[in-house]
Parts: C-alpha cells; sequence; structure tokens
C-alpha cells in the first residue's frame, strides 16, 4: 500500500514572530499546518476534553506539523491557527445568527490587523507605556497561552473563596504588567495594582493593549450602515453539524 501523504498549509502569524526568542519556530512569523483528518474530529468529540475546556487547543496541536512550544503562543496567532483549522477542516463558509438575522461570512479572508513594528523589539514580549494619569512609568506583556492558564487557574481559586467578588480585571493587570518604575518584583507588581493602579489609568492601558497586539480581525458588518461587531464564535464553528 502506498504511503499517503496529508497535505498541509503554512498559516501567517498576525504577530510576525517579532515577539518570540529567535531560538523559536514561532520567530519565522509563520507556521505549518496540516488539513483535518478523522483522528481531529475525534479530538473535538471527546467528551472529557469539552468537559474541560481543552478541546480546541488539543485538536490545534494536533494539527501544527511546525514544533514549538505551544505554551509560548499569544492569543492572536492562536486565533490565527485556530480559523486556520476551521478554514482546513470545514471550508471557509461559516454560518450564525447575530441580533436574531442569519450571517455567512468567509473565513478564508480574515486579514490580520496591521501592527505597529517600531513598538516591538525583535525577540522580546515586553513594551514600555506611561500611565496616563498617574504618570507612573511602567511595562507589560502580551499574555500567552501559559499565562492565560495560570490566570484562570488563580480566578477559579480566588472564585472558590468569594463567589460574590470578580477579580478579574486587576488579577489580569498582575499578570500583564511586568514592571512598576523599573521595579521587577511580583510583590511590588501586585501591590501597585491592588492599591495605586487608577482605574481610569487601568482603562487606558488594556485599550492600548488592544491597539498594538497581534490579532486577526475577528469582526463583521451587521448591516451597511452599522459599526463592526465581533463574529460570534458559537459551537458550530468548530461542529458544524450542530
Amino acid at each position: 500500500m502506498s504511503e499517503f501523504n496529508i497535505p498541509t498549509e503554512k498559516v501567517t502569524l498576525p504577530s510576525k514572530g517579532l515577539i518570540y526568542s529567535p531560538d523559536s519556530e514561532l520567530s519565522k512569523g509563520h507556521i505549518e499546518m496540516k488539513y483535518m483528518t478523522a483522528k481531529e474530529e475525534d479530538i473535538l468529540l471527546n467528551q472529557r476534553y469539552i468537559k474541560e475546556g481543552t478541546a480546541i487547543d488539543k485538536l490545534l496541536q494536533s494539527l501544527v506539523v511546525t514544533k514549538f512550544n505551544y505554551d509560548d503562543l499569544i492569543l492572536g496567532d492562536k486565533n490565527a491557527i485556530m480559523v486556520a483549522a476551521r478554514v482546513l477542516g470545514y471550508g471557509g463558509e461559516y454560518k450564525f445568527t447575530y441580533d436574531g438575522e442569519e450571517h455567512n461570512i468567509d473565513l478564508s479572508q480574515i486579514d490580520p490587523k496591521p501592527i505597529d513594528e517600531s513598538l516591538f523589539t525583535p525577540g522580546k514580549n515586553e513594551f514600555e507605556y506611561i500611565l496616563p494619569f498617574s504618570k507612573t512609568n511602567i511595562t507589560f506583556k502580551i499574555l500567552t497561552h501559559k499565562d492565560e492558564n495560570k490566570l484562570l487557574k488563580e480566578l477559579e481559586g480566588l472564585k472558590k473563596i468569594n463567589k460574590n467578588i470578580s477579580s478579574e480585571i486587576s488579577t489580569r493587570m498582575k499578570y500583564i504588567i511586568t514592571s512598576v518604575d523599573n521595579d521587577r518584583e511580583v510583590k511590588t507588581i501586585r501591590d501597585f495594582v491592588d492599591k495605586k493602579l487608577l482605574a481610569r489609568d487601568s482603562q487606558a492601558l488594556r485599550k492600548h493593549i488592544r491597539e498594538i497586539q497581534p490579532d486577526i480581525d475577528l469582526t463583521f458588518f451587521p448591516s451597511p450602515d452599522s459599526e463592526r461587531v465581533a463574529i460570534p464564535i458559537g459551537a458550530n464553528f468548530f461542529w458544524p453539524d450542530l
């Protein structure tokens, strides 16, 4: 029996690889991934993965051919890989309901957001910023898959202690900020967030990060005269039969 080679495609990363260490294959700005097979469909239907919320990550790790540490991926690059996986598995057509109306978009036409490369130091995931109201000098990072998992676990722990209090914004800030006035001590950063970070500075920082972080444009126009809104990623994104 002749060997059957599953075709692969090159996927461009929105970050262009600028944010990753030169030692990582991710620094090349693209990865190679294969087309989805029945094996990957089994991953999507694995009830344990679905319950744990890890089905999509397990799927992507199975599809990616390029060797790299999955924990290093930033969210925007993971979004690009996720959309590519959907296109390679089930095609670009994606139907969904928004505000009571049916919509249909071509996922293969989604483009990366433009990034200002002058803000990036190649090989380094860190950026300088002066908080506009307190004038405090900070540095921050764009969270990776590993960071997001650690953040989620901490939030789950906090919720067990007090179900009535939400600490998502402040906890996320503690992971994003990497130094305060050149002080990189974790205790300093956490104390700053808890006691000195003004709400309007926190809001400004989050807005700044949204503007500069690499990602793909997961928005659409619901109608010709409307503003762009986020494309809803529902169960039928990877389970179109639903």
